[in-house]
């Protein structure tokens, strides 16, 4: 059996070098790995870029530039587990920015078309309180929400 991990492959359409760049520069932990090129062998054009490698997060992908027949869609979504709203807005605003499409409960779609989770750590733990009462008033106001407001989330598990 394999130790060595998994590593994310996530298909772009030509577009694999501008994502790769992207999600570097909204984690600040991150790292480039080989870029490989497609060869006279195709079935892109020779020297075209086929992957890049990159790390995230302690997290391996893998961008290819497999062409337009498969996109993303949210059953595939990756959580960003946050700590305060700083970070959450951060990440909200850097991923929703220039085209991407914010959901509900804190859900988002990047420029490419990649499903997201902002999750703040405080707020999964507002909705699993043991007091359901107090756990039905967070998910609630939760459910009301796109980006997700911490106090907003805190307030209603207070009954405030």
């Amino acid at each position: 059996m394999s130790t060595r991990g998994f590593t994310t492959c996530l298909w772009f359409d030509g577009r694999a070098q501008e994502a790769a760049d992207f999600y570097l520069s909204v984690f600040k932990d991150g790292s480039r790995g080989q870029t490989l090129h497609y060869t006279d062998a195709g079935p892109g054009p020779a020297g075209s870029v086929l992957t890049v490698e990159f790390e995230v997060n302690g997290q391996k992908f893998m961008a290819l530039n497999g062409g337009p027949q498969f996109t993303f869609n949210e059953a595939v979504s990756f959580v960003i587990e946050t700590d305060d709203q700083a970070e959450t807005d951060h990440y909200w605003s850097r991923l929703t920015e220039n085209g991407g499409e914010e959901g509900h409960c804190g859900w988002l779609k990047d420029r490419f078309g990649v499903s997201w989770q902002v999750a703040p750590k405080e707020v999964t733990e507002l909705i699993a309180d043991e007091d359901g009462a107090k756990a039905t008033r967070a998910t609630k106001a939760l459910y009301t929400m796109k980006r997700i407001d911490i106090a907003a989330v805190r307030e209603a598990h207070a009954g405030e």
